[in-house]
């Protein structure tokens, strides 16, 4: 999939639709210049393409107790793909884990931790992340304060 098979109305409908998932056809239409029958077909081809992967709630962190997030910095003692691939699947299986990147640089993985406080947190780091496969160390950053933090948006 590459952004030439993306035409104009094509990034329009991505961009209206990254800020409100719910809106109706006939008011996505009417945002990018289009008729409802058009937009529909747009916006069925575009999720058949993969480029919309699907739809979800933004749930408030703080209402949900969950405001507490950490950054951790994963370092392994094995970067073979066995071990990669081993550590994947434990670290998938922590529902506290937001988020999991492998890095290029002077760690392996940056691991993004929602939980309810730091206590909490202290509790997922020393019982579930401690005993991850091939873990070697690690280091937390806590964040104070989420400047942004938004996903993918249309060029």
């Amino acid at each position: 999939m590459s952004d030439a098979q993306l035409d104009t109305f094509d990034h329009r409908i991505l961009s209206v639709l990254a800020v409100d998932g719910r809106i109706s056809m006939t008011a996505l239409g009417a945002q990018v210049g289009l008729s409802k029958t058009p937009v529909t077909a747009r916006v069925k081809r575009l999720e058949a393409m993969g480029v919309i992967t699907g739809y979800r709630a933004e749930l408030s962190a703080a209402k949900l107790g969950l405001d507490h997030v950490a950054f951790l910095e994963v370092r392994l003692s094995d970067t073979r793909e066995a071990a990669l691939k081993e550590f994947n699947a434990a670290i998938r299986k922590i529902p506290q884990v937001e988020a999991c990147h492998m890095i290029a640089g002077g760690f392996d993985y940056l691991v993004k931790i929602r939980t309810r406080d730091i206590v909490d947190y202290r509790h997922v780091l020393g019982e579930q992340i401690s005993r991850l496969p091939y873990l070697a160390s690690t280091s937390t950053y806590v964040s104070m304060e989420s400047v942004r933090d938004h996903g993918v948006v249309s060029p």
